[in-house]
């Protein structure tokens, strides 16, 4: 397990992780040693996280091109610079929600929790190979981070 730099966690973003399941995972965030995945506190008895990369356009709510739907659901949308193919720059999801405004509006502070989600899923769970990118296969779960906790992130046994 990696520990996630850059986006320290904001006790606004603690609904919305204990909704997703993965509030003990963002715990353990702030400390840096390995750990046995099974100490994680992930749910592994429900539904299946998957979606082949390949096909990830098609999973997109009602066929609108990915960066729309990632501009609808952190109300930005990064330069082609910090862009390649699905993937994101980590530098600049730091720089962009690294620190959630004081005083905030809900829907802003969900923003942010979207944003810190995806790079807990992947710089921690889900790490691409440059360990320096998120892959926006994560919008269809963080636009309903209601349902986050219906799925399994910890290793399947």
């Amino acid at each position: 397990m990696r520990r996630q730099q850059g986006m320290p966690l904001d006790e606004r973003y603690v609904p919305y992780l204990q909704m997703a399941g993965l509030y003990h995972l963002a715990r353990l965030n702030d400390r840096w040693f390995r750990l046995d995945e099974s100490l994680l506190g992930l749910p592994v008895d429900r539904r299946y996280v998957s979606g082949c990369l390949t096909d990830f356009q098609i999973y997109i709510e009602g066929g609108r091109p990915a960066w729309v739907w990632f501009q609808e659901l952190l109300g930005v949308i990064p330069p082609p610079s910090q862009v390649q193919k699905f993937a994101v720059n980590c530098t600049w999801f730091q720089k962009t929600f690294g620190e959630c405004p004081a005083g905030a509006d809900e829907e802003t502070v969900r923003r942010f929790a979207r944003a810190y989600i995806m790079m807990l899923l992947g710089t921690q769970l889900f790490a691409d190979k440059s360990g320096n990118r998120i892959h926006i296969r994560w919008l269809p779960y963080v636009a309903r981070l209601e349902k986050m906790g219906t799925y399994s992130w910890g290793p399947q046994h």
